[in-house]
């Protein structure tokens, strides 16, 4: 019976069946097995990881990796030392990492220890840098103070004269009277509004 287009036939796995990826002419790595190997297993013994990365995995139909599933040992090759240190519930948490280390012999990890191609690290440290900096003159700003600020743009040395003008522009920008009675920005120009209320207000603007 011919199998419709689209569909998987019945006497073989759906294409995510246990990890299978379609062999296209692939076939199992078993010896004298002539099925197609769609099932992804680690690199036979001594053909692993080399300086160049893994050794290259081999390939299975799904009858020989299960019985490679099956047959699987984790603590194959092992001490019996060895396997009651790998089974205890804090086996690798007594090593200390850099960032954690207690004795001070490591440095912490340097900004130039990382590659940040879409500078997306760096950007995040020079927002958390100007959130952490107070003002030129010394005066406080609260948590409220730096989002009411953020709100409208104004960094976190804007005087009175600054917040006066820009809340003014932002006014215009958004007050439907000036935009011919559009009224899609009526939420931006309330958080404004509220922001410039709140600010005028603040101690460091005082």
């Amino acid at each position: 019976m011919a199998v419709a287009r689209g569909e998987p036939h019945k006497d073989r796995p759906n294409t995510r069946f246990h990890g299978r990826v379609e062999a296209d002419g692939r076939l199992c790595d078993q010896p004298g097995c002539t099925e197609p190997g769609e099932f992804r297993a680690p690199p036979a013994e001594g053909t692993g990881a080399t300086g160049e990365g893994p050794g290259q995995f081999r390939w299975m139909c799904l009858d020989h990796v299960r019985a490679f599933n099956a047959g699987y040992n984790f603590f194959t090759g092992m001490t019996t030392d060895e396997i009651t240190a790998a089974q205890r519930p804090y086996a690798g948490w007594e090593r200390e990492t850099r960032a954690f280390a207690s004795n001070g012999a490591d440095a912490p990890p340097k900004w130039a220890d990382f590659s940040d191609p879409l500078d997306a690290i760096s950007a995040r440290f020079r927002e958390r840098m100007a959130e952490a900096k107070g003002r030129a003159d010394g005066k406080p700003l609260t948590g409220d103070d730096r989002r009411a600020l953020k709100m409208l743009g104004l960094s976190a040395d804007a005087d009175r004269h600054a917040l006066r003008s820009r809340y003014s522009e932002l006014v215009r920008k958004f007050h439907p009277d000036r935009n011919g009675g559009d009224r899609r920005h009526e939420s931006a120009l309330q958080a404004v509004v509220e922001a410039y209320q709140h600010l005028r207000k603040a101690p460091a603007f005082a």
